[in-house]
């Protein structure tokens, strides 16, 4: 019995046997459905930070930059994916985290006003790349290179963040709630790499994930302004 390729009659031969599954049977349906719990849950991912920054009209805190790269990190992670022959649960959040990223990017630009010249010219130059790569039209050895990069770009897509809030000693926009579901994403994108025996590069960038959005979490809790009492007693009444 297989649905969206899992094969549940391992699982359920042994259960009609009054059986639990053995480890075998039972690790790799659970890698699946986590997998695709993952891509389910991107589609709303960038979605409270992208509802912050609309809410509030502000942009403050935040680094165009690090936004920025992230585009270019999912769109080579995507491309290598798509051409490499993971099975979609395996990747497939990132089509939608790119997306997501896209119109994130835009809402930032809008609420920078004015956006420099360099801005625009990064931004024409991803528009006539991005395609290609997408494609796979690029030389296989450039593919390789460029998918070694994207771990060193989303690395330094959380870097500028990460720096600008210590500055800051403040978040901004920052959202919470997006930036928990990363971590957790990459938490279990570590467990389902290892069971579809991905290629270690694509471990390496989930552990990098761990690392940068369990720091951006502990600086969201820990420049975090309590609210005066003023407005807590009122909320009270």
């Amino acid at each position: 019995m297989k649905v969206l390729g899992i094969d549940f009659s391992c699982a359920l031969g042994a259960l009609s046997n009054g059986q639990f599954p053995e480890k075998d049977c039972l690790l790799p349906l659970i890698s699946k459905l986590l997998g695709y719990a993952i891509v389910a849950a991107s589609t709303t991912v960038k979605l409270p930070q992208i509802l912050k920054i609309l809410e509030h009209g502000s942009v403050r805190g935040l680094s165009v930059l690090s936004f920025e790269l992230e585009v270019v990190g999912y769109t080579i992670a995507l491309a290598y994916c798509l051409h490499g022959g993971l099975p979609f649960s395996a990747y497939g959040e990132l089509a939608f985290l790119l997306i997501q990223a896209l119109i994130l990017v835009a809402i930032i630009y809008y609420y920078s006003q004015p956006v420099g010249t360099k801005r625009w010219m990064g931004a024409l130059l991803y528009c006539g790349v991005a395609p290609t790569i997408l494609a796979g039209r690029i030389d296989p050895v450039l593919f390789e290179a460029l998918y070694a990069s994207q771990h060193a770009i989303f690395l330094c897509a959380k870097i500028p963040q990460i720096w600008q809030n210590f500055s800051n000693k403040s978040t901004g926009e920052l959202s919470f709630l997006t930036n928990f579901m990363n971590f957790g994403g990459s938490l279990v994108r570590v467990f389902t790499s290892i069971q579809e025996e991905a290629p270690k590069s694509v471990l390496l960038g989930s552990i990098l994930g761990i690392a940068t959005n369990a720091t951006l979490l502990s600086q969201i809790l820990l420049y975090q302004k309590p609210k005066p009492r003023a407005e807590k007693e009122k909320k009270t009444k």
